[in-house]
């Protein structure tokens, strides 16, 4: 475990539900906090002090994928980026897992119904996400785009995104959605023509927080059809026309967003930058490797990889001849949270988790054999 990473956050130790929410840091709360007192004695240098967090937080996000602040923009969630992206492609047909969160398919049901992208669903096998060959085995000639999470939210696979990009080949957009991955997994992230993520899982800054960054050809393919106030050349000029849309990644913005969210995003990136995500992601495998045995030898069936290199923080199972719910009441009575589904249940852990909770996963799934 990451002793010092550790420190810095007031996670109970029975936390497994980092995949759906992470808790913020005690660096991203005190910058709240800071953020809010400063507002809240506002003068004439307030609101231009506490923008200044906008420009920290993004050229942070920038550094950890690999880019700079010019293909970089902040976004309050990972959805509005999935939605820029898909309003962006005029027409042609993207390919999208089936068995992806819900989040990834209504960004292609709305361009479907108004005329532009035509979604063309995956499915992947139970036991993968979208691999290459899945995906060579679609392609036609009208695909412009693969659309794809960086890890499946059921069972933690992670897709090959080097692959990925070279099954489609050039002229073709990867799209990839990072919520699941990002400052927990290290990944070719320039592989990607847009990568878009939200900062409340595995980053840990809360909700209200997220960034896209983009390529040059994202830049010069997908139309810019969200573009706000705030995302045009003179934006500070109030002439009554029309401006152009920036020519970086700027583009989509479409307003100012909270500079309070900001302030915590930028604390969450920079602790990920100190520690390192190589750091991180070394930590949470070996927790997932404890949970693993430790629900393999109580009985359950894992359903996520078993091959490390294909697996990120995820471990999802099922205890045969015992419903999820019940499963769950055991796990909580052991003071241990996990995600409960009505088919399986998920374990998900960070690299300020410590060794006990093993123990109280043990005590939880054998209670359930008596």
């Amino acid at each position: 475990m990451l002793t010092s990473y550790a420190t810095r956050f007031d996670t109970p130790a029975g936390y497994l539900d980092f995949a759906r929410f992470g808790p913020p840091s005690q660096d991203a709360v005190a910058a709240t906090a800071r953020a809010m007192e400063d507002s809240a004695r506002a003068d004439h240098v307030t609101v231009d002090a506490l923008m200044r967090a906008e420009g920290a937080a993004r050229s942070a996000a920038a550094r950890l994928t690999g880019t700079d602040a010019e293909h970089t923009v902040l976004l309050p969630n990972a959805s509005t980026g999935l939605f820029h992206a898909a309003l962006g492609i005029r027409e042609g047909v993207v390919l999208a897992a089936r068995t992806d969160f819900p989040a990834n398919h209504y960004p292609w049901h709305r361009t479907r119904r108004l005329g532009r992208a035509e979604p063309r669903w995956l499915s992947p096998k139970p036991d993968s996400g979208v691999t290459p060959d899945l995906v060579r085995a679609a392609l036609t000639d009208d695909v412009v785009a693969l659309s794809v999470s960086a890890v499946d939210f059921r069972t933690g696979f992670r897709a090959d995104l080097a692959a990925l990009r070279e099954a489609i080949g050039p002229g073709r957009l990867l799209i990839v959605d990072a919520i699941q991955a990002f400052g927990a997994v290290e990944m070719p992230w320039e592989a990607a023509d847009v990568v878009v993520t939200g900062g409340q899982k595995w980053l840990r800054a809360g909700w209200g927080t997220g960034f896209a960054a983009l390529s040059d050809q994202a830049l010069e393919f997908l139309e810019p059809v969200l573009t706000g106030w705030t995302g045009v050349e003179g934006v500070g000029l109030f002439d009554g026309a029309e401006h152009p849309p920036a020519p970086d990644a700027r583009r989509w913005s479409i307003t100012h967003l909270s500079p309070v969210t900001a302030a915590a995003f930028a604390a969450a990136l920079n602790l990920v930058e100190r520690h390192t995500v190589a750091a991180i992601e070394a930590a949470i495998a070996t927790r997932i490797t404890e949970l693993t045995e430790v629900v393999r030898g109580c009985g359950g069936h894992i359903l996520s990889p078993t091959d490390p290199a294909r697996r990120a923080g995820i471990l999802s199972f099922t205890m045969p001849d015992h419903d999820p719910s019940l499963v769950a009441k055991s796990l909580h009575a052991e003071k241990v949270t996990p995600t409960v589904r009505s088919d399986s249940l998920r374990l998900s852990p960070h690299a300020s988790t410590p060794p006990e909770v093993s123990e109280r996963v043990a005590a939880a799934l054998s209670s359930l054999r008596s």
